[in-house]
Parts: C-alpha cells; structure tokens; sequence
C-alpha cells in the first residue's frame, strides 16, 4: 500500500505546517507496525501529469493507493494527526471498529476518550451495521465499537437497533446544558427551509455558517462532503446550515446576506448577538478553507463584511439624497448638518406606500444648506452603526458635536410623519399625512 501526500509550494500562508511532520510521524510509527504500508509525498507542481492523472484540486491532498493500484484510489480528507492518520490507515486495512463482548470493554472505551460511538445491534449481519462500520473508516478522530450482546445493551437500557454518541461533559451552567443537548437535535448540516428554519434558530449556539449552493450542481457533492467535514471539527460552537439557491422560498435569506446568482457557491458567517455578518476569503468550498475560516472566525480574525452599492453620480441631485454603505458615516455624521434618514426595503408595502412622502419631505428642505433629508436601501447596503429592528425605519441625526441621535417608530406601521418644532432646528411643524390612516407618532 502507499499513501501520497501532495503539497503546492509556496503553501498557503494559513496551512498548519505541523501537517507535513504529523504525516511523517504517522509513517515512522507504521513502519514497524505494519512494513507494507509506505508513505510518501509529491509536490505535483513540478508532475503535471501525476496532478492530472489524480485530479488534484487542491491542497493537501491525501490519497490511499490500494495493493498498488493506481485506479480509484481513496481520499483521505479532514485528518491532521498522526494518530488520527494512523487509525484511518488501519480502519481501511482491516476492522474498522472494535466488537465489545462485556460491559466492562464497553466502560474501557467510554472512559478513554472524551468521546466514543458505540452501535448497539440485534444482530451484527444487517444493512445498519454495514453504514455503520463504513461510516467508522472516515471518523478515526473518535472510536468506534459495536456489540449485539444482550447484557451490554440491556446495562444501557438499549432494546433496538440503537447507535449512541458518549460523550464527557462539564457542565458549567444550564446553558451549557441546554446548547449540548439541543445540538444533537441537529444534523451535522441542516438545509435551511420553512421546517427546519425553527430548529436552527432553537439551539442556542450564536454563530451561524451558510453555504449557499444548487444543489443540482455538478459540484455539489464534494462540495457539500467538504463543508460536512467542517462541521464535524466545529459542532457545537458553529451551527452549519445549507441553503438552496435553486429554492425560490429561499429569496429573503439570499437578500438578507445579499448573494447573487454569480456568487455562489458562497459561505457565510452570521453572529446572531451582533448580526455581523462575515464573508469567507476564498472562492473554493475547500475543507481547508472552511477551516481556516471558521477558526479565524473563532479567534476573533475574521474581518466583518460590509455590503455596499456604489455611490451614483447623481446621489445629491434631488431633494432626497440617496445614501449607500460607502457613503453613510461620511454624510451623517457630519457635525455641521442635521440630517433625516429613512432606512428601507423595496419589497416592503409600507415602505414603498411612504416613498412619496418622504420625497414631499425633502422638497420642504431642499434649499435648507443645514439639512439633509435622505434614505437609504437596507437590503443592498450593511450599515453596523444603526441596529434595524423594521422597516421602514427612521432615524435623526443632529447637528453639533454633543449631539443625540433619535429614532422615529410607530406603534403598527408608519402611515404619516409628523415632525415637531425643535426636532430639526425650525421652530415650526411640519405635517405630512398623505396616507389616509392619520395615526401620529413621537419620540
């Protein structure tokens, strides 16, 4: 057998070093375990032809050459120890899980790791008992161990056909609890939809990844075995989700994170507390890239993505400026003007039934050079300075260095406007009720 390791130089400035010695620790222990097992690696930028032949698309690729056959050989993804290389090898060379015949073996394995996987089988000849010792070859992070004898089900209360997951805990407080508990409710990947969208939202793990996708495509399955073994390493603290570009129900999630059609396939980090937003560097849905996306998401790395339309030639052309993400502080925040913003999304009826009064608005003040009247597209633009809880939303930014910025909302939707004296400097009122409904709202 031979296991090739190939790597591009130079490598890329976030690939773990430690790989390279970890595979080679892995070689020199097998080497006396188990002679007919060699290692090697090839750099296939110097054997275009190897990189062909294989298909190598990226980098670090594992691969196990079987009884020296070149044909079909097996991928060996996510593994990043010599231990865990180790035990992948032997799982593909002989038993790819332990037969437990006592309880006692059974609390050994338990015991000896933080996490263990135990099959609990009537019978140890059936289809579920093949998926699961196939399933055992790409895990050799945890151990695997089965058993159909009657006292060691019957000592864990196990009646059927049942696969647990042991875990060790310490358990700090009820959440913690409670985000260990409610993680398992999930698949390692859940794709978003009407159903399942509750579920997600119901585990209390803050970080939220997406991987935005057809699942038609033609990459989609190694791309979505990619992203399946990043949640792995992750669950727990990162909640992946897969989202279905094909699925046209799915169009207020790819607004809301503003994908395009030429995006995808797109990934995307959502931190639920802040509702920043971060996009993955790299183009390629590679298991490295997610990885060292999520851990630099993790360590406090990643930089937070900001969406932003251009700025138009003739943004302050009209009475109503048109603000976009590039320009926003720039023009509020400017302390020698008092400047009104409206925050909208085109989709909304009641924004677009207030479009016209708020042009009324800002005809009232055109020719005022301390006064701006403006708006803004929320589902093009991330602004991080306003938190937005509806739309439309209004906010008032004064003039002045001491200045407080105020926020106009109403009680069930906004039908007119009604600014006081004082708000914007005039010593007047100004009343805007086009809309038939005259509901009236303050500070």
């Amino acid at each position: 057998y031979s296991l090739i390791l190939s790597f591009p130089p130079p490598p890329p400035p976030y690939l773990d070093t430690n790989l390279s010695e970890e595979f080679a620790e892995a070689a020199r222990q097998l080497k006396k375990e188990a002679p007919r097992i060699q290692f090697g690696k090839i750099d296939v930028t110097d054997q275009h032809d190897l990189r062909k032949e294989f298909n190598i698309q990226e980098f670090p690729t594992v691969k196990f050459f079987v009884d020296g056959s070149r044909e079909d050989p097996i991928d060996c993804k996510g593994v990043r120890q010599a231990s865990a290389f180790i035990t992948w090898v032997k799982r593909r060379t002989g038993p790819s899980t332990v037969l437990i015949n006592s309880t006692d073996q059974a609390e050994a394995m338990i015991n000896a790791d933080n996490l263990a996987v135990i099959g609990f089988f009537k019978e140890l000849r059936n289809n579920s008992m093949e998926v699961f010792c196939e399933t055992a070859k790409d895990v050799p992070e945890m151990p695997f161990g089965m058993t159909s004898r009657e006292d060691v089900c019957a000592n864990y209360g196990i009646q059927k056909n049942t696969l647990v997951v042991f875990k060790k805990v310490g358990v700090q407080n009820k959440l913690d609890l409670t985000r260990l508990i409610k993680t398992f409710t999930l698949d390692l990947v859940t794709e978003y939809n009407l159903e399942t969208s509750v579920k997600i939202f119901d585990v209390p793990v803050e970080n939220h990844i997406l991987l935005f996708i057809p699942t038609n495509s033609k990459t989609f399955n190694v791309t979505y075995e990619n992203y399946k073994s990043a949640a792995m390493e992750f669950r727990g603290k990162i909640t992946f989700v897969l989202v279905n570009t094909n699925e046209t129900r799915n169009g207020r999630v790819f607004e809301y994170f503003r994908i395009r059609d030429i995006d995808v396939p797109a990934v995307r980090i959502l931190n639920l507390t802040s509702n920043a937003k971060y996009k993955m560097p790299a183009d390629e849905v590679t298991l490295e890239n997610l990885r060292h996306f999520c851990q630099s998401y993790l360590d406090g790395k990643a930089k937070i993505h900001l969406s932003s339309e251009e700025i138009t030639e003739d943004w302050d052309k009209m009475p109503v400026k048109v603000l976009v993400g590039k320009n926003f502080n720039r023009i509020v925040f400017n302390k020698t003007m008092t400047v009104f913003v409206m925050f909208y999304a085109p989709w909304s009826h009641d924004c677009r039934k207030l479009l016209p009064i708020w042009d009324e608005l800002g005809e009232k003040y055109q020719n005022r050079k301390d006064i701006i009247i403006a708006k803004i597209d929320v589902t093009a633009n991330d602004i991080l300075s306003v938190v937005l809880d509806r739309y439309p939303f209004f906010r008032l930014f004064p003039a002045g260095a001491d200045y407080q910025v105020r926020s106009f909302r109403g009680r069930t939707g906004w039908h007119s406007c009604t600014l006081r004296g004082g708000w914007l400097g005039l010593g007047e009122n100004l009343q805007l009720a086009s809309s038939p409904l005259q509901e009236m709202y303050s500070l």
